[in-house]
Order: structure tokens, then sequence, then C-alpha cells
């Protein structure tokens, strides 16, 4: 998982990774719900706009602040 990398680290990182200027801009500047998955040697740029009001954005969320938001309702 790669957040938040300076420049200077992302393109070490990228060299290292074999990511490509085109597949390095999923996870640079992004939103939520963008960047990149490794399967074996191949490298697949996503971006999902998954709706937040369903159960199953709640059952699948990372985010601290829609967790904290689920605790209070229960």
């Amino acid at each position: 998982m790669l957040l938040s990398q300076a420049q200077g680290d992302r393109q070490i990182l990228a060299k290292q990774l074999g990511i490509s200027p085109h597949q390095l801009s999923y996870v640079t500047h992004t939103n939520s719900g963008e960047g990149l998955l490794f399967f074996g040697n191949t490298t697949i740029p996503f971006v999902d706009r998954f709706p937040q009001n369903t159960e199953l954005y709640a059952i699948m969320t990372t985010r601290p602040e829609d967790k904290k938001q689920e605790m209070k309702r229960a």
C-alpha cells in the first residue's frame, strides 16, 4: 500500500516496481477509491466510485470517519 509518499520516494518506488508515468498518476494527488492493483507481473489502475449509502459500503470501508459514524449508530 502506497499512501502519501513524497515525490522523490514515489519515483524510487515507481522505478523499483516498474510503474509507468501513466500508472503513477493513479497514486499521485488522487481521491479515495483510486489506485493501482498488483497481480503477479500485471499492474491494473482503477477508479472506483462506490455508493456510500449502501450496506456493502459500510462493510468494506476503511475510512476512520465512516467507522466512527458506524460505531455511534450501534
